[in-house]
């Protein structure tokens, strides 16, 4: 008996749904491309420059619009269409720059995970820097100093010296002693 494809078997959630078309295509967008295009617009609307172009384009509207030839005038004096406009402009301007804030949220917060890394290396760094130099002032003190060595070559040397001086009176003694007995053990004989 071959099982019959059941309506309930779609519904199950440990099966993998079967993909659909859709009936209009998505469009591609590259997310990185679109990402830098609208954080140049957004720095473009914040500079002097937009705001002068921007004026200037409404200005030359409403002058046309309010005092050009009445045949040749598209939007009439509650300019309507330029309200429109501007609004249309300001719905698809405060998306775009929120998304470049975004962005730069993203890169400010991966700059401070560096940031913060390399000040963890840092003071890593410092403190194995401060645990050696605690250890090697700890060896100085136990380390023979210059001077303390010179000191105590000074004072072997001394004693070098005179245990030499000693052992040359020994010695000049020896030989007195053995001279005047030779010479009395040959006026003996």
């Amino acid at each position: 008996m071959a099982e019959r494809p059941n309506r309930n078997n779609a519904a199950r959630l440990d099966q993998p749904r079967e993909t659909r078309r859709a009936l209009l295509p998505r469009p591609s967008v590259n997310q990185e491309t679109f990402g830098v295009w609208s954080e140049r617009f957004a720095r473009f609307m914040g500079t002097p420059r937009f705001l002068i172009y921007m004026t200037l384009f409404v200005i030359a509207w409403i002058g046309w619009n309010a005092f050009g030839p009445v045949d040749l005038r598209w939007d009439p004096y509650a300019f309507i269409f330029l309200t429109l406009m501007l609004s249309l402009q300001a719905s698809y301007a405060a998306p775009l720059i929120l998304l470049a804030q975004n962005r730069q949220a993203d890169r400010d917060r991966v700059a401070l995970e560096q940031d913060r890394a390399r000040d963890e290396r840092n003071l890593a760094d410092t403190e194995f820097l401060t645990r050696e130099v605690a250890a090697l002032r700890l060896a100085m003190r136990d380390t023979a100093t210059r001077d303390f060595v010179r000191s105590e070559l000074r004072s072997l040397l001394e004693e070098l010296d005179e245990r030499s001086l000693e052992s040359r009176r020994r010695e000049g003694d020896d030989n007195r002693g053995g001279a005047t007995g030779s010479s009395r053990d040959t006026s003996a004989t």
